[in-house]
């Protein structure tokens, strides 16, 4: 049996996430993670590429970015097509290419990091 017990609390973070700076922190975020997705698109005619964008949403007790991609052709999304790969209509395949991942990676190391930071001020 495994057993995982904890003493402490959320009370830094918590702060920190109803500071302005949080805001500032996952708008900044936010633009470089589309920065990094343009830059990481493969292009043929670039417009999956320049098709990016984010939102910050804030619920209550919660902030999250959510980046998208308006590029879509017969209700599917050239973004997904690319990354998991897709038939083509005379049977064939195009293999996927994993450019999300990377670029995302990128974004979420030095969110952490400057989360980080931030929240262990004294």
């Amino acid at each position: 049996m495994i057993r995982i017990t904890h003493s402490g609390n959320f009370d830094k973070v918590e702060r920190f996430l109803r500071k302005p700076l949080a805001f500032n922190l996952f708008e900044r975020c936010g633009a470089e993670g589309v920065q990094m997705l343009t830059s990481s698109t493969p292009k043929d005619s670039g417009e999956t590429a320049t098709s990016w964008s984010y939102k910050v949403i804030f619920n209550k007790g919660s902030i999250k970015i959510v980046w998208e991609n308006s590029n879509v052709v017969d209700g599917i999304p050239v973004a997904i097509l690319i990354q998991y790969g897709h038939g083509t209509r005379n049977g064939g395949y195009v293999q996927g290419r994993d450019f999300i991942n990377p670029a995302m990676r990128l974004v979420f190391d030095k969110m952490l990091n400057d989360m980080w930071k931030e929240i262990t001020k004294s």
